[in-house]
């Protein structure tokens, strides 16, 4: 039987609780000049786990098929309540035993940005999560990179979420 949820959990994350359609945009290169992107849909399931203070959303992502096909991903939120942060961790079916570092962080007037330290080919970079209600009342997420330990970003990855109403 699952938990109920706690009161005092965070309410950060509920406007993404739900079903949702995702138009994905994504640099076809990282860090290296690239201008040219690809854009493809997905889906994604996302809900409260650990009575309120997490949740899970699953994934499934429709890539060219050139570019490796359809994948299924989960990305998993925690939160800390002795800091006030949130982690967020992402796993996907491709590399099914390695679990990206987390990003850690907080929202700030309806915006959250978290961050992390990680590498890419082998060098080290800095990662940011952003997570934001558009205008039309759309939640929106993007990832960006830094070569120079924040001093610049390049975004690299957008997502559009619409809600599936049943």
């Amino acid at each position: 039987m699952l938990q109920d949820l706690d009161p005092d959990a965070p309410a950060d994350f509920d406007f993404i609780i739900g079903d949702w359609r995702v138009l994905h945009e994504r640099l076809n290169s990282r860090l290296a000049g690239c201008t040219e992107w690809t854009r493809f849909e997905g889906h994604t399931s996302t809900r409260k786990i650990l009575g309120g203070w997490g949740n899970l959303e699953d994934n499934l992502l429709h890539l060219p098929h050139d570019q490796g096909g359809d994948y299924r991903a989960v990305a998993m939120r925690s939160f800390n309540k002795a800091t006030g942060q949130w982690a967020i961790w992402w796993l996907d079916n491709r590399s099914p035993h390695a679990l990206d570092v987390p990003v850690l962080g907080a929202f700030e007037h309806g915006v959250g940005h978290f961050y992390a330290d990680d590498l890419l080919d082998g060098r080290p970079i800095r990662v940011r999560f952003t997570w934001l209600i558009g205008a039309d009342g759309r939640p929106r997420w993007e990832q960006a990179f830094s070569p120079d330990g924040g001093t610049t970003w390049e975004t690299n990855w957008r997502m559009q979420f619409i809600r599936i109403v049943p």
